[in-house]
């Protein structure tokens, strides 16, 4: 079996965990920052949060050319602190929330998937993990 690349991407937002822990799981917030970049949309968002439950995000270039679920199968979910999933393909991700002096951290680990070059996909969920640090300090 090949060995699986992990890649962790991390960032601090100037909010506390409440605020970050709301805006990460509740879908009307997912919607409007689950994107890597202005030419993106994410129009669904279904969030069940539980061991067991299920999540999927829709995202849609604007242009229509293209569009994918990300979906996946919780495998751990303690609240305020960490969420694990594994995603249809096997592939699996755990973020992991902290907060200090008002400030969350949040740092999410995940499998590489083999089409990418995973530089490019670490690029792709900073970039939605910056979008989300932007969404949550603006609102």
């Amino acid at each position: 079996m090949a060995q699986v690349t992990r890649i962790t991407v991390e960032t601090t937002v100037n909010a506390p965990l409440t605020k970050v822990w709301k805006a990460w799981n509740t879908p009307v917030d997912i919607m409007q920052w689950n994107t890597p970049d202005p030419s993106w949309h994410s129009p669904s968002s279904e969030n069940d949060l539980r061991v067991g439950g299920s999540f999927k995000n829709r995202m849609e270039a604007k242009d229509g050319s293209f569009g994918f679920d990300f979906e996946g199968i919780y495998d751990k979910v303690d609240e305020h602190k960490e969420i694990a999933y594994t995603m249809p393909d096997g592939r699996r991700a755990a973020t992991v929330f902290t907060e200090q002096g008002g400030k969350t951290s949040i740092a999410t680990t995940f499998d590489a998937e083999t089409e990418n070059d995973p530089e490019f996909q670490k690029q792709g969920w900073q970039a939605i993990l910056d979008n989300f640090v932007k969404y949550v300090e603006s609102n």
